[in-house]
């Protein structure tokens, strides 16, 4: 009798976990990949915006990614971020979902969107999201953009998520390289981590890059390039350390200003 009771209050326990608070099944429970999404808890902040109402917020802003950030696949959906988000540069290419919380404002959709770090935020709080008008904009209900953005801040949740560009990373190379000075831009990695090191191969021996400013990092080697040479970049995340090598992905005519894509991504 007493087993046959155990197994009735478990079965009573088990199914309350599976209701929510409205009396419906609770989904979350069957889903995996909102259960592994929930590794990155969601965080309180404010957002707000700057630039044209309908741009991309700046060129390019601090991280040096220039007109890219109109084009797909950003497409505008971009923010300059607080310290703790731009991260001196190192955050520049992180991920976000960014899901408002709408109050009193009759403009806002609460709904959830994605933006990339582009761009510093010099006087933000630490951890506020500068939005460019066109994401800004995209939160509101429709027809109520510009009424969401005269708002000028609100109050939001968010938290990291990986990003997916495809299966290349862009290395824009510096329009100041010369054979003995190699700078790039790097830009479209995958994942959720940021980029620590990145080096480049001359003669089997791997020399370590700085980083200049932004997403863009240098080598002042003090004598000539031997090109075609490989890279290898390490990010770092919540899963520890990931390291890929774009193998000869400079190719040996390579010139300043021009783009080249590996054949590689995290």
């Amino acid at each position: 009798m007493n087993i046959v009771l155990h197994c009735m209050i478990s079965l009573v326990i088990l199914y309350s976990l599976m209701l929510t608070p409205c009396y419906g099944l609770n989904r979350k429970l069957f889903n995996v990949s909102q259960i592994q999404s929930n590794n990155n808890k969601w965080q309180m902040a404010i957002a707000t915006w700057y630039g044209p109402p309908e741009g991309a917020g700046s060129d390019g802003g601090a991280c040096g990614y220039v007109d890219t950030v109109e084009k797909p696949p950003l497409n505008k959906m971009i923010s300059a971020g607080g310290p703790s988000l731009f991260k001196g540069g190192q955050g520049c290419g992180a991920c976000y979902e960014v899901h408002v919380k709408c109050n009193k404002n009759s403009a806002c959709s609460g709904k959830a969107m994605r933006v990339m770090i582009t761009d510093n935020c010099p006087g933000c709080e630490s951890t506020q999201f500068d939005l460019s008008g066109t994401a800004f904009g995209s939160i509101a209900k429709r027809g109520q953009a510009q009424n969401l953005r005269n708002a000028g801040k609100i109050n939001i949740q968010y938290r990291r998520v990986k990003c997916y560009f495809g299966k290349s990373i862009a290395f824009t190379i510096d329009s100041g390289s010369n054979p003995y000075y190699f700078a790039t831009e790097i830009e479209y990695e995958n994942g959720d981590g940021d980029i620590v090191d990145v080096e480049v191969n001359q003669s089997n021996t791997w020399l370590p890059m700085q980083r200049s400013w932004g997403a863009k990092w240098a080598l002042n080697k003090g004598s000539q390039f031997q090109a075609p040479f490989s890279i290898k970049i390490t990010q770092r995340g919540n899963g520890g350390d990931k390291t890929i090598v774009a193998k000869n992905v400079i190719p040996r005519n390579w010139k300043p200003g021009q783009v080249y894509r590996s054949t590689v991504n995290f």
